[in-house]
């Protein structure tokens, strides 16, 4: 199962619920057969994403989304695969199942104008898809997920 905590406000009326939430990360890490982990999806401010553009990506000004891997920036691929991740982070569940810690995703609701994109957009990058680099895969899949969920 994945877990999904969500931190922050999402402001208007428009706004995705906490299920929602969940609901869109989920279908977005089932896309890369990754069915069980834990991810925070957090809403800040400008000031907040401008100090962390800066600070991570060398880059003045904000963004709409940043995703933080957890375990690095290599693709989660499916289990048994090749080239499979080796070294997944694992927290304990309480239950004695280790949950793989996917990472965090931070949103600006000021500089994004689809608060849903910008969730499947930041867990796609987490899952290790690169849009600057692919050929438009991650952003066809991107597009795929949203019409799926209805938007």
């Amino acid at each position: 199962m994945l877990d999904v905590e969500v931190f922050g406000d999402a402001p208007g009326s428009d706004a995705p619920s906490v299920a929602e939430v969940r609901r869109l990360c989920t279908a977005a890490a089932a896309s890369a057969a990754v069915h069980d982990g834990h991810v925070a999806i957090e809403f800040v401010d400008e000031p907040r994403i401008t100090e962390l553009n800066a600070a991570y990506r060398g880059r003045r000004g904000p963004t709409d989304v940043l995703s933080f891997p957890i375990d690095g920036t290599e693709p989660f691929l499916a289990p048994g695969s090749p080239t499979e991740s080796t070294r997944p982070v694992e927290l304990g569940r309480g239950d004695g199942h280790p949950t793989r810690e996917l990472g965090d995703v931070i949103i600006c609701p000021a500089h994004t104008s689809d608060l849903r994109e910008a969730i499947v957009h930041g867990m796609l990058h987490l899952l290790g898809m690169d849009h600057e680099v692919d050929h438009g895969e991650m952003l066809a899949l991107q597009q795929s997920l949203l019409q799926r969920a209805g938007r």
